[in-house]
């Protein structure tokens, strides 16, 4: 497993710094392609080495999650797509979309494994390998999308223009450099020798060829890799504060001090899942009246203060409550979170930039679990829900603290235009 999670690490972190370059349709063909090979290898090879070889180079998900170049692309598109006004509502369905494919997978994956295994000499790894089978063919699927995807996903780049060119005779090159007592003598002479007319040729330079030697890596402005760093700091600490309170570890909790049984942790989970994707949608309208940002700390730092209360009681009612209350706001953050990603840096370096960011995220919270089972195995299972809240809380304070009034690029680009328009306003009258 944790060959997959670094093998996945570097493909994401490769293909999203090319993506640009290479062009987005192609990079996400060759996503699909390598997710296609990998579900393929899984559903016919039982050789160990083999596999892990598949689950390296391939795109294969050990936890679930979106994984690979896809998720930073499919950000950066729509962000170029949407207007920045609506870019919250965009990402608010968008990642509503994408937990709802997820839940629809977990469910349809559990419910297919369980009928096949329930078939006369069907064991389950067979069975396990319909599910990669059936992963290949999405693969197909989402090949067959990315090829049909127009040019409006590709990086926008300006158009440059071009105007004729006025050459100057020598007659007027003199005439402008001459001073003013040339022009007086000029008028005082009653016998004034009469000057050849000035003739004025213009002529059109050939147009550059538009074919330019680009590199395929991207170039991040020193502005945007401040901000980058920054941002990737901030992030590792809340993705290794989720890594510490998983699904599994909070699943685990609630079976080992409650005695719950698996149908009704399953139950709660689903239900708390529901919750947290159709928060999305409430926090898109937050964000248009208070801000992103706003909206991004002031959702997320309750949900922190119930995830460290959630071993506080001796009820399981109580806890379950806390955990519903965390579930209402836990992700709220998203879509606001994107949105400020996406307009934080140039459009030219989103891509790239994003694709950095999910891959610091997922290293990030690998480390999380570590930390819980040790805790676990002392007895002090608490310790890691109240350290992930106090990470969690830290960090929402402290991006509140440093970009509290932040310009999105956008805004400063806007600004810029404005006043050089103005200037040449002025400078006309």
């Amino acid at each position: 497993m944790t060959l997959t999670i670094w093998g996945d690490v570097v493909i994401s972190l490769v293909l999203t710094l090319f993506a640009d370059g290479l062009g987005r349709k192609r990079t996400l063909m060759l996503g699909a392609a390598l997710m296609t090979a990998s579900g393929v290898v899984f559903a016919l090879s039982g050789n160990y080495w083999i596999l892990v070889v598949a689950s390296i180079i391939g795109v294969i998900s050990p936890n679930g999650n979106e994984i690979g170049p896809f998720k930073a692309i499919e950000e950066s598109t729509l962000s170029q797509l949407s207007p920045a006004a609506i870019r919250s509502d965009i990402f608010a369905w968008y990642t509503l979309l994408g937990n709802a494919g997820t839940a629809c997978g977990i469910i349809i994956c559990g419910w297919l494994v369980k009928w096949l295994k329930n078939l006369d000499g069907w064991t389950p790894t067979r069975a396990y390998r319909v599910m990669f089978g059936l992963y290949a063919f999405l693969g197909l699927v989402k090949l067959g999308l990315s090829i049909i995807l127009s040019d409006k996903v590709e990086l926008q780049t300006e158009k440059q223009e071009y105007h004729h060119v006025t050459e100057l005779t020598d007659v007027e090159i003199e005439s402008l450099l001459s001073s003013d007592d040339d022009e007086d003598e000029n008028n005082n002479d009653p016998h004034p020798s009469r000057k050849p007319e000035p003739k004025t040729t213009t002529s059109t330079p050939p147009l550059p060829s538009t074919k330019k030697n680009r590199s395929i890596l991207p170039s991040i402005s020193p502005a945007s890799r401040g901000i980058l760093t920054s941002l990737c700091i901030l992030f590792s600490f809340d993705s290794f504060a989720s890594g510490i309170a998983s699904a599994t570890w909070i699943t685990y909790f609630f079976t080992t001090k409650f005695l719950l049984q698996e149908s009704t942790v399953g139950t709660l989970f689903a239900s708390t899942s529901i919750i947290a994707a159709a928060s999305n949608l409430v926090a898109s309208a937050i964000a248009k009246r208070i801000g992103l940002l706003r909206t991004m700390v002031f959702t997320h730092l309750p949900s922190a203060v119930f995830l460290a209360l959630i071993p506080a009681p001796d009820s399981a009612a109580l806890a379950m409550t806390f955990l519903a209350l965390r579930a209402c706001t836990q992700n709220m953050d998203q879509a606001p979170r994107q949105a400020f990603l996406a307009a934080a840096v140039l459009p030219a370096e989103r891509t790239a930039v994003m694709g950095v960011v999910n891959v610091v995220r997922g290293v990030s919270a690998s480390g999380g679990p570590v930390l819980t089972g040790w805790l676990a195995g002392m007895k002090k299972f608490w310790i890691a829900f109240v350290l992930a809240g106090a990470l969690k809380a830290g960090y929402d304070l402290a991006m509140l603290k440093l970009f509290l009034g932040f310009k999105s690029r956008e805004d400063v680009q806007g600004e810029e235009e404005e006043r050089e328009r103005r200037r040449r306003n002025e400078g006309v009258a």
